[in-house]
């Protein structure tokens, strides 16, 4: 079984890499087959920014952008996808959501009916979520930023396009308190990816 790990952070030595480094090695040590492809969208240099081409895309009026392509056939090559990345104003950085806005396109994630109808196509895939924050659980319910979360990522991305997100981890600093915490749970995250009957 293979995953693609996606992690979006700015500094190569911040938390956030160590622990998809972390969520790698328990992939690793779940299964000797096991195997994962690291995706560091910050090196990569991939661009954001949803463009014209795009848009062409979205309609489809024109071709998908190479790059596009490109990532849509890695997460195609995954047994499961593993997004993680820093909490930003309560949601995922910008540079991971472009990544969804312009990968997960329609055709490809979803396809829109003359009807109105959607079509989901990526009911095949597995969506692991990991996320790291610094306010603790109970400030997120308490003000319910949990249920915006699940809504705008959980359902309102994955669901829409018949992916099944197995796993919705809040990786907070407040709650686990140390960084090793956080490496020993992404260790264990990790070896759970490929395992059954963990949806969260």
């Amino acid at each position: 079984m293979h995953a693609l790990i996606v992690v979006s952070h700015p500094l190569p030595d911040s938390l956030t890499h160590s622990v998809a480094t972390a969520i790698a090695q328990g992939i690793a040590e779940s299964d000797p087959q096991n195997s994962s492809e690291l995706a560091d969208l910050t090196q990569e240099g991939f661009n954001p920014t949803f463009t014209a081409e795009d848009m062409a895309a979205f309609h489809l009026t024109g071709a998908t952008p190479a790059e596009v392509v490109a990532e849509q056939s890695r997460i195609d090559k995954a047994d499961a996808l593993v997004l993680v990345f820093p909490v930003y104003w309560w949601s995922m950085p910008g540079l991971l959501k472009g990544w969804i806005d312009r990968v997960f396109s329609n055709g490809w994630a979803y396809e829109e009916t003359a009807d109105g109808n959607v079509v989901k196509k990526l009911g095949h895939l597995r969506v692991h979520l990991v996320a790291l924050g610094a306010a603790s659980q109970k400030t997120y319910d308490t003000h319910g930023f949990t249920d915006a979360y699940n809504a705008q990522i959980v359902h309102g991305i994955f669901d829409y396009c018949g992916a099944t997100v197995v796993s919705s981890e809040m990786l907070l600093l407040p709650d686990l308190g140390t960084a090793e915490a956080h490496l020993e749970m992404g260790r264990r995250l990790g070896q759970g990816v490929f395992s059954r009957g963990n949806r969260t």
